[in-house]
């Protein structure tokens, strides 16, 4: 009896545990709801928005954020942000400001203060300092006639809205909302000056969205590395510098170097025939290949630099090939590579033995191609039936 009334008690807790976290959601989902009608309802709001966008965005100097407690949490975000996407902001304690950090704050920054109530006796010291400086204050309240907001040129006062705390004591809608309008004046601030995600990356060149944002130039090898042959020349030296490059694939230039084609492993596959080695590089490339502008950013032309994919595509540098951006491997793609090569090693007269024993030592399919354009060049005989091995 004592196992039952005590799983009766975890799922009835289980209940009660989502019922809360249901009752938290909503509660979110309506107080965000409510900024987004008060931003149509109430004019002096959204006059106010737009003011701070203008002082923000024009200022000579930088924007200071500040608060306490989870307001402070949030002030701290909201620097972040502006920072991140263009602009020039930090956050300054308000304690600390009291104690000899109000020297962070020039006539020439833009101050924006935090405070749900209005009240927050902790930043008296800094709208004393402002006023005397001359610094414009920004203020995000809920409370229209507190000290804050009628010590602010522009005072954001946001609707208030129920806490999700049970008690209304815990900051949680409240902080959630001061959060909302940080990051719609960070991003009005970005489109304002047209912020691109290049610029983005000056700001952000760790992490996942630093990789996602490198210039293809910064992914690309060596020219010396480059793969290329001029057309005319024979398949059998395209095999060669496949293999001696080890990129997957050959560049066809013209007479004057200019980029007219590529051949890549699917072109040797589609043209598989006993007369393939001995086809000018021409007849077997695919003409007027991808290419991408050194600065253009890998994320915005679905490049990707990592062990999960395979990209080549060869960077412009005007009307010529520059250099080859970076590419990476999947071992499933090379043995697949591998086996096409195999299935048509009797047509091609090839010794299928070697190539066999070629992928059973684990050789990549660099290497196959080595064996390939090798035995090819000798004219070896093929070996017994590849049908009968397994």
């Amino acid at each position: 009896m004592m196992g039952v009334r005590h799983a009766t008690a975890d799922a009835h807790a289980g209940g009660t545990v989502l019922e809360s976290i249901g009752r938290t959601l909503t509660t979110a989902t309506n107080g965000i709801k409510a900024l987004a009608d008060h931003l149509t309802s109430d004019q002096a709001f959204a006059g106010a928005l737009v003011d701070a966008v203008e002082l923000m965005g024009d200022g000579d100097g930088r924007v200071v954020v500040s608060g306490v407690g989870k307001s402070g949490h949030i002030g701290r975000k909201i620097a972040a942000t502006l920072a991140s996407t263009g602009t020039s902001a930090h956050f300054v304690h308000p304690t600390e400001a009291s104690h000899g950090d109000l020297g962070m704050i020039t006539a020439q920054d833009a101050l924006v203060l935090l405070s749900w109530s209005g009240e927050t006796a902790e930043l008296a010291n800094m709208l004393t300092y402002a006023k005397r400086f001359k610094v414009p204050i920004v203020s995000i309240c809920s409370n229209r006639e507190s000290t804050l907001a009628r010590n602010s040129e522009i005072a954001l006062v946001l609707p208030k809205v129920p806490e999700a705390c049970p008690h209304g004591l815990a900051p949680t809608t409240s902080a959630m909302l001061q959060l909302a309008v940080g990051d719609a004046l960070a991003i009005a601030l970005l489109e304002r000056r047209g912020f691109s995600a290049e610029d983005f990356k000056t700001f952000h060149p760790g992490g996942k969205l630093g990789a996602q944002l490198r210039l293809v130039q910064e992914l690309a090898h060596g020219t010396g590395q480059m793969p290329l042959l001029s057309v005319g020349r024979p398949m059998s030296e395209a095999v060669i510098e496949m293999s001696a490059k080890g990129f997957g694939v050959v560049g066809i230039t013209d007479e004057s170097g200019k980029l007219i084609g590529v051949i890549t492993d699917g072109d040797l596959r589609r043209h598989m025939a006993g007369d393939l080695l001995a086809q000018p590089v021409q007849e077997v490339m695919s003409r007027n290949p991808r290419v991408i502008k050194g600065d253009a950013c890998q994320r915005r032309h679905g490049i990707h630099a990592g062990p999960q994919g395979h990209r080549a595509v060869p960077r412009r540098r005007g009307r010529r090939p520059g250099r080859h951006p970076a590419h990476s491997r999947s071992a499933a793609r090379r043995r697949r590579l591998i086996f096409a090569f195999f299935a048509r090693a009797q047509a091609l007269a090839l010794d299928g033995e070697l190539l066999f024993q070629a992928f059973d030592t684990g050789l990549e399919h660099a290497d196959a191609r080595r064996v390939f354009a090798h035995l090819a060049l000798r004219g070896q005989s093929p070996a017994p039936a590849l049908a009968q091995r397994p």
